[in-house]
């Protein structure tokens, strides 16, 4: 007879003896971009990150995951790559700005009708990392001047140093203890209060900040993108600066970037009430005549410059003549073409031996002829000579009497100009037609009535038909 306890060995076989729970199912999950797969893998055959495809996902498809979701699903199609150890430079809130240049996008040409590559200017903040960037077709000083002076405008105020690279529209001789800077960028600078701070050549990392900000939208929302216009394309640029660059979470403060620069703007220097007034440059050699030429009108400039170079700015009203250390030596009034601007003091003194007998000369062809000369150059030195010469020319073609007229008109209308003298001379060169009662050409009226009056005595004698 069997027990209880002997049947249970039938069963053996049945009975588990490992502790161990039974292993779930690890199977890899579906990400939450697997269905977008072929628009990931267009962005980055375009060379695009991983924050601009999920920008464009949720703005044009409609996408509902996280960033984090977009950058693992990135990670896992091209591969982890070793990041760059880079440096961190800390500014105060509105010390610092860094200016840089990037490549833009593909406009259309509104002159050629054809697309072009843009400039992108991006100026960012040291501390709060706001970035403003503005396009532009093409690049000069003048340009680069007025893109600094449209981002502080945009931004409100300006901060006290701007870090840029060794750009010739800002930095015309590189040097880290003194560089040559350009005088119109360097002057709108100093009109917003700020100074430039070029970096030594070939170090990229002191202005990171702003090279980082260029990458940012290069990958980002301009990689692979074209435009109708440069309007149209800053426009989609500064949209997508409020509704994505401003809100994102910058990732070396952990702070929202408008939050930082909401910080950092009551810091900022306070704009000027005018706009900076934009001029020309160029540098200039003093002629024999102590004059310098701009634009085909001479400038004189202070006696013992002859021979040496000066700076010259000039705009649509003032002609300024500076030292090589930038000090003003003459300010004069815009001269139309051909004309002379002498202040009085930088006339010479004493009148040279050639210049004397020419006067006497024209003192001795008419007493107008001389006073008119004498004043020609008293106001204009040396540049009056070959027009003096020219009047005592007229002599020979119209006539003393008639240049010595002449004279007095233009001394009447105190018009002390060659010009006037040369067209008046023309415009009275043909004398006026008058009408005299007794030419050879005339016959006398006795005549008339007797060829009249036998005329009418043959028409009565003829008898009618």
């Amino acid at each position: 007879m069997t027990t209880g306890s002997e049947a249970k060995p039938a069963n053996a076989s049945e009975v588990t003896t490992d502790s161990r729970r039974p292993e779930r199912s690890t199977g890899p999950t579906t990400s939450t971009s697997e269905p977008y797969r072929e628009l990931v893998e267009v962005g980055l055959s375009q060379g695009r990150n991983a924050m601009s495809i999920w920008q464009e996902l949720v703005d044009q498809h409609g996408f509902t995951g996280a960033y984090e979701s977009v950058k693992r699903f990135v990670r896992k199609l091209r591969g982890t790559q070793s990041p760059e150890a880079r440096a961190i430079i800390q500014t105060a809130v509105g010390e610092e700005s860094q200016v840089d240049y990037g490549t833009g996008p593909m406009v259309r040409d509104p002159q050629t009708g054809k697309y072009r590559r843009t400039r992108l200017f991006v100026l960012t903040l040291g501390f709060s990392r706001k970035c403003i960037r503005l396009l532009a077709f093409r690049s000069s000083a003048r340009i680069w001047a007025e893109l600094h002076e449209q981002a502080f405008r945009r931004l409100g105020g300006a901060t006290r140093v701007v870090v840029l690279d060794n750009l010739k529209e800002g930095v015309l001789q590189p040097d880290i203890c003194d560089p040559g800077l350009n005088p119109l960028y360097r002057d709108v600078l100093a009109h917003y209060g700020a100074v430039a701070m070029p970096c030594r050549i070939q170090d990229p990392d002191r202005k990171g900040k702003v090279e980082s900000g260029v990458g940012h939208a290069q990958k980002t929302p301009l990689k692979g993108q074209r435009f109708e216009s440069l309007q149209a394309a800053q426009s989609y640029l500064d949209q997508w600066e409020q509704r994505w660059a401003d809100k994102r979470i910058h990732g070396t403060t952990k702070r929202q970037v408008a939050a930082m620069f909401a910080e950092e703007k009551p810091s900022l220097q306070p704009l000027p009430l005018e706009p900076f007034r934009y001029y020309q440059y160029g540098e200039r050699t003093v002629h024999l005549d102590g004059c310098v030429e701009v634009e085909a009108a001479y400038y004189g400039a202070p006696p013992g410059w002859i021979g040496r170079q000066v700076q010259v700015q000039w705009d649509g009203l003032h002609v300024r003549l500076l030292d090589p250390h930038g000090q003003l030596l003459r300010e004069h009034l815009r001269q139309q073409r051909g004309r002379h601007r002498i202040k009085d003091e930088d006339r010479p003194k004493r009148t040279p031996l050639g210049t004397v007998q020419l006067l006497a000369r024209a003192a001795k062809a008419g007493p107008h002829i001389g006073q008119f000369s004498k004043a020609l150059y008293e106001r204009q030195a040396e540049a009056a000579v070959r027009r003096i010469q020219g009047i005592l020319s007229f002599t020979k073609k119209y006539g003393v009497a008639r240049v010595d007229d002449a004279c007095v008109a233009a001394l009447e209308l105190e018009a002390y100009d060659y010009r006037f003298v040369r067209r008046y001379l023309e415009r009275t060169s043909q004398p006026p037609v008058s009408l005299r009662q007794v030419d050879p050409l005339i016959r006398q009226l006795t005549l008339y009535r007797d060829l009249i009056d036998e005329r009418t005595e043959q028409d009565t004698q003829e008898p009618n038909p």
